[in-house]
């Protein structure tokens, strides 16, 4: 399928307006819009996470990539909703309370909808209550908390009692990112993963949901 191999090249490249009139065209001619999700825009967004994993492109390329693939995705939705199509999984996100940074979590939150999981994102300075609020509330099988700052990480911990405390510890994974956090912290706070980059994130959050189903 020529389009399809047209739709991830354009994305890859970033160039938004030809992903959705190629989308379009690609609707127009009758093809089936979980193909057109899967084989053009998702594989697309694969190539550019494994680059961005191995350093051969930066933020500036993942972040125009991303916004092809959501002007694609937006012409895509209605028709994935009439077809029945679901999400891979449903993930909340956000910055930790008293964090404001939100690059890092833009990025892992464009790489998780790059695989196809459907991302509540609650901005930055979100507090262990909406997180797990969200969670039971949105049904997400994964609870994603960054933070940039080594006097906001303690939050993330909160995160992980408030989850136990609430009954859902079974139910919800919970990941966690950012510059100052490491392995050796999540296994302290007892969360079930850290990742060093948003790709490895979206890897992981697939994983879960696939787990969790």
């Amino acid at each position: 399928m020529v389009v399809l191999s047209e739709i991830s090249e354009n994305l890859q490249k970033g160039k938004a307006k030809i992903v959705k009139e190629l989308v379009t065209q690609a609707i127009a001619e009758g093809m089936d819009p979980e193909q057109i999700l899967n084989e053009g825009l998702l594989a697309g967004m694969n190539v550019v996470g494994e680059k961005f994993k191995n350093n051969e492109v930066y933020v500036p390329e993942v972040l125009v990539a991303a916004r092809a693939m959501n002007m694609g995705a937006e012409v895509l939705k209605p028709h994935l909703a009439a077809s029945g199509v679901v999400a891979r999984g449903k993930v909340c996100i956000g910055t930790v309370a008293g964090d404001l940074h939100d690059i890092g979590k833009n990025l892992v939150k464009m790489m998780m909808e790059g695989k196809g999981l459907e991302v509540v994102d609650l901005g930055t300075d979100v507090s262990p209550e909406t997180f797990v609020n969200t969670a039971e509330s949105e049904g997400c099988q994964v609870i994603c908390c960054s933070a940039l700052l080594t006097t906001t990480m303690g939050a993330m911990e909160e995160v992980v009692k408030l989850a136990k405390e609430r009954g859902i510890r079974d139910k919800v994974k919970i990941m966690i990112g950012g510059a100052p956090v490491s392995q050796e912290y999540c296994d302290k706070i007892g969360a079930d993963c850290y990742t060093v980059d948003a790709a490895s994130a979206a890897d992981a959050a697939v994983k879960f949901c696939a787990e969790l189903g």
